[in-house]
């Protein structure tokens, strides 16, 4: 399916949905709809961006699973996103919809203004497929219960997605080689350490903070 953007930006059309967002916030199906996209690039984009805020908690584990839901989709080569009730049902709350588009502008914005029509063959029809495969283990990943470990998995989605989304194979690339690093390095971990390797990545953790 051919990835649009707005005219504005997707990061633009998030800071609007959070500023026009009622006080008790929306529902997953309603951001999606406020969002007017119908691309997995764009909708994966911004389901990903709070995954990867640090110290933003309930938003990652909302989008945790939507994401894999549509990952698998993308991966299956379906041609437009779909929900099912259940996780259309789940609710943003307008707090963390606000965090979402803050932290959106402040990490990716950049990243944003960066990104164009390149590697090309990286973001076609035939790539999509392999990288909706990749994002369903990155989403599965993010649901490994340590504090912090959502992040890396999410940075490496909102990248490759935004790649996806702009037909920036640059992107594309980048933010698969991130994730598949990350994967590696949980696999190794519980592979030597098995349960240990939870404490091992907490001490990480904690002395890079």
């Amino acid at each position: 399916m051919t990835e649009t953007t707005s005219p504005r930006g997707l990061i633009g059309t998030l800071e609007l949905i959070a500023e026009g967002a009622p006080e008790d916030g929306m529902s997953l199906g309603e951001f999606v709809d406020a969002l007017g996209e119908r691309a997995f690039g764009a909708i994966l984009f911004a389901m990903a961006l709070p995954v990867c805020i640090p110290f933003l908690y309930g938003v990652p584990q909302v989008m945790a699973l939507p994401m894999m839901a549509l990952s698998a989709q993308m991966g299956m080569g379906r041609g437009e996103p779909w929900l099912p009730a259940g996780f259309k049902a789940r609710r943003i709350e307008r707090p963390g919809l606000e965090r979402m588009a803050r932290g959106g502008r402040k990490w990716f914005g950049w990243l944003e203004a960066l990104a164009r029509p390149r590697l090309v063959a990286l973001s076609g029809p035939t790539a999509e497929r392999l990288v909706g495969a990749i994002f369903v283990l990155f989403c599965a990943s993010i649901l490994v219960p340590l504090p912090l470990t959502n992040s890396t998995p999410g940075v490496a989605l909102v990248i490759a997605s935004l790649g996806l989304l702009t037909r920036d194979g640059l992107l594309v690339l980048t933010g698969l080689l991130l994730g598949l690093a990350w994967i590696i390095l949980l696999i190794t971990l519980f592979s030597l350490f098995g349960a240990a390797a939870a404490d091992v990545l907490k001490d990480f953790i904690r002395s890079v903070i």
